[in-house]
């Protein structure tokens, strides 16, 4: 195997690490209360343009603007809950369908009303330059993105499985009349879970923003690869979507350097409906 087919591969686990990590609040929201969030690209968005911000006013990089990032977005996921899906729960599956594409919309135009349809970027410096491996090339930004999102998503398997939060969390979600019976707030919950999942939207959107262009509307693109992720790993599954993630990325990385980037989006949703057709509830998902 060659020096610069093990670099697209390792590229693509990198960039897969970031996909599963913003998936993975996506199948959070699912597993927790069987709701779609169609906003969740443009949570993404929000995080790039909170860390362009942190850049502009203090010139730091992703070690600063992440946290923001997580802080602005974990608290708009609570916003967000309080203000909409506690409301549009109660209704039907069309209802929560129409309401966060709303919401998606709103995120959108008031970017682009706040900062305008320009392509923005950061310094290519802003994490480092680039490491030399045995041959292997590999930027630090996308280095450092790819190891805090391997981190970040395994820590919240861990807290979704190992803790009293997380154990919490599964009850409300298995039957939030019972678990309530037991002294746990549904409503407390279920706004922790949004706004874990959104701040992790946060820490994906800082660490997207050192290698990809920040405009309004980049969630479009980044929702569609977050929902084939979930849909791929199987919804409510946060290991799946790692995995559904890694294998995206590292399709994506090797479809654009043997057919061209322009047909590496044909070759993934390709065979992501094959692999529907044979196991339509995901590689993790329950039947």
């Amino acid at each position: 195997m060659s020096s610069i087919l093990v670099q697209v591969i390792v590229g693509g686990l990198l960039l897969g690490a970031v996909y599963a990590l913003f998936s993975s609040g996506l199948t959070l929201i699912w597993g927790m209360m069987n709701i779609v969030n169609f906003a969740h690209g443009d949570f993404v968005m929000l995080g790039m343009y909170v860390a362009f911000v942190v850049w502009t006013l203090f010139g730091a990089g992703p070690i600063v603007g992440a946290p923001v990032a997580v802080l602005v977005l974990a608290t708009l996921g609570v916003i967000v809950y309080f203000a909409l899906i506690r409301s549009i729960m109660k209704g039907p599956m069309l209802a929560q369908i129409l309401g966060t594409f709303g919401l998606a919309l709103l995120l959108r135009y008031a970017a682009f009303w706040w900062f305008g349809a320009n392509f923005l970027s950061l310094p290519e410096n802003i994490v480092g330059g680039t490491f030399d491996v045995f041959g292997i090339r590999i930027q630090a930004s996308r280095l450092l993105a790819g190891v805090v999102a391997l981190v970040v998503t395994g820590g919240l398997h861990v807290l979704l499985t190992r803790t009293t939060l997380g154990s919490k969390m599964l009850a409300v979600s298995e039957d939030s009349a019972a678990a309530q019976l037991m002294g746990i707030r549904p409503d407390t919950m279920q706004a922790i879970a949004w706004a874990i999942a959104a701040g992790v939207t946060g820490i994906a959107g800082a660490l997207i923003a050192t290698f990809f262009y920040i405009v309004p509307t980049v969630g479009e693109t980044l929702g569609i690869v977050a929902f084939v992720t979930v849909s791929l790993g199987g919804f409510g599954s946060v290991p799946g979507a790692l995995v559904a993630g890694l294998l995206i990325g590292v399709i994506e990385s090797l479809s654009a350097y043997w057919i061209g980037a322009v047909y590496k989006d044909i070759v993934v949703y390709s065979l992501f409906l094959c692999f529907l057709w044979f196991r339509p509830q995901g590689l993790m998902g329950k039947t």
